[in-house]
């Protein structure tokens, strides 16, 4: 396999022993021309899906389809939350390359083996179909996120702030969103092809940063599965807010772990479907639902 000479740099925090990067992010979408329902021709955009193949000293592991914006944080996302590494310090490089469509991880250690997280592979329903190596469901049952209270005003507070970030989604749709948030502040926004591509670049970034996610707030467009909520517990996150539906796996796992659930949260709506006891509900807007819903 070739690699192109794509220019690596070290990050300007002072942690001397974090990975050398690339900075091999692409533009969102392309333009093309549709005809609309009346018969009119008119420009829309497509996001950009791209393949790209994950090497991890010279072994293949997945091939994920990502819109390509934050390559090398959905990389170290994914080898973390797979659990193929524990500690940020075991990756030297990582280098994205297009040409090839492949990132090359290269690790410090002398000799890797990673036939006993590959073993047993289950494919989830994630869009363009996730993975869950290594029995994390098992793993799951020693994490306990912990207790964070969250008022109602500041979930109506996340979902406005939220307006600012969706934009790839009002260009060109096709896409999920995820953020991380500290109280209503939008600490960092993905978007890309699948959410779990995009749970796991904002892994990624926590993990190269050294994020802790005890007082954090994980906000994600798609439905919460059981691999969703897996890989929020995995990050310590106490809080997961969904503008869709969840399954019935992916309560069990959020009841396994402590993680308190909010589905269907947009406007002044939202269903809180475990975890009730760390939200504080204000009661000018209970009153206000009330009146609403007898109206």
């Amino acid at each position: 396999m070739h690699w192109s000479k794509t220019k690596l740099s070290k990050s300007k925090l002072s942690h001397s022993n974090r990975p050398q990067m690339s900075h091999a992010g692409q533009g969102f979408s392309t333009s093309t021309i549709a005809v609309d329902e009346c018969g009119n021709s008119r420009e829309i955009e497509l996001v950009g899906e791209r393949a790209l193949t994950l090497y991890v000293d010279k072994q293949e592991i997945v091939t994920l389809m990502t819109m390509g914006t934050h390559p090398e944080l959905l990389t170290l996302g994914y080898l973390k939350n797979q659990g193929f590494f524990e500690d940020i310090d075991e990756i030297k490089v990582v280098q994205v390359d297009w040409e090839t469509e492949a990132v090359a991880v290269v690790t410090h250690h002398e000799k890797s083996d990673f036939s006993k997280q590959m073993e047993q592979r289950t494919v989830t329903t994630g869009c363009g179909q996730g993975t869950v190596f290594g029995r994390l469901m098992d793993k799951l049952k020693n994490i306990t996120v912990p207790q964070l209270l969250i008022n109602q005003s500041t979930i109506y507070a996340v979902l406005d702030a939220l307006k600012l970030h969706n934009a790839v989604y009002k260009k060109a749709g096709a896409v999920h969103g995820c953020a991380l948030c500290t109280a209503s502040e939008i600490d960092f926004f993905v978007e890309d092809v699948g959410r779990h591509n995009a749970v796991d670049a904002i892994a990624g970034h926590m993990w190269l940063n050294k994020v802790q996610g005890h007082d954090k707030i994980f906000y994600t467009t798609g439905r919460l599965t059981s691999e969703m909520v897996i890989k929020i517990a995995q990050m310590g996150i106490p809080i997961i807010l969904s503008r869709s539906g969840a399954t019935q796996m992916g309560l069990e796992m959020a009841k396994i772990s402590g993680v308190t659930m909010i589905s269907r949260a947009k406007g002044k709506h939202f269903l809180v479907l475990n975890g009730v006891e760390n939200i504080q509900f204000d009661s000018e807007y209970v009153a206000l639902a009330a009146a609403t819903s007898k109206g």
